[in-house]
């Protein structure tokens, strides 16, 4: 295993939605009302674009309208021809409930995807672990042996119906807590995301700050 530093994505960033068994559980009573009456059966996607990217140590500007954001700590698979690559993420968004088409005005905001500035090649991404402090204090761990669609899976389904490029970034999806919820933070917290499993990673810190009026 080996780190590359200085990350910055050169292509689209994707993240996936229900691909924890625990989240998947959660919104099992959901997946079963209209429209669809049913779980997914692909890889439930959105985009999360160049607006919403901030690097590792960035302040990220929350609307004063938003009383606090979901943390979304994720590991993502920068996609290469030869070697995949893995990175820290944290996906944030303004708490909502719908998972069918992920509304753009709750996860696409200005500064709303926090990226780590290292990456590393590893053959065994379901041995990837998480933990996630706000202010210090440990709110989530999270266990990528707990994937519905594992990373080599996921890549595959999602070729399936899509073509990714070199360079594009695939998130492999973000945990819940037990009461179904991601961990939130507010204005003035700083969020520390790190990887104990492959320190080669380092830690992706943000703190959010009042949007400026």
């Amino acid at each position: 295993m080996s780190a590359d530093q200085n990350f910055t994505p050169k292509g689209t960033v994707y993240g996936t939605l229900l691909n924890f068994k625990a989240e998947l559980a959660a919104m099992q009573p959901q997946m079963n009302q209209p429209p669809y009456k049913a779980p997914p059966q692909a890889p439930v996607l959105y985009v999360k674009p160049a607006n919403t990217w901030s690097a590792n140590g960035a302040s990220i500007a929350v609307p004063t309208r938003v009383p606090e954001v979901e943390i979304g700590a994720t590991i993502a698979m920068v996609i290469a021809d030869k070697k995949v690559r893995f990175v820290l993420m944290n996906d944030l968004s303004i708490p909502h409930s719908s998972y069918f088409r992920p509304p753009v005005k709750f996860k696409c905001l200005d500064g709303f995807l926090g990226i780590g500035s290292q990456t590393v090649e590893t053959n065994q991404p379901q041995n990837f672990k998480l933990e996630v402090r706000v202010n210090g204090k440990l709110v989530q761990s999270l266990d990528f042996s707990q994937l519905v669609r594992p990373a080599a899976q996921l890549f595959a389904d999602v070729s399936g119906f899509m073509t990714l490029h070199e360079g594009d970034v695939l998130m492999l999806g973000c945990d819940c807590l037990s009461n179904g919820k991601r961990p939130v933070a507010k204005v003035g917290d700083v969020i520390t995301i790190s990887a104990p499993s492959h320190p080669a990673l380092g830690t992706l810190s943000n703190t959010l700050v009042a949007e400026a009026v």
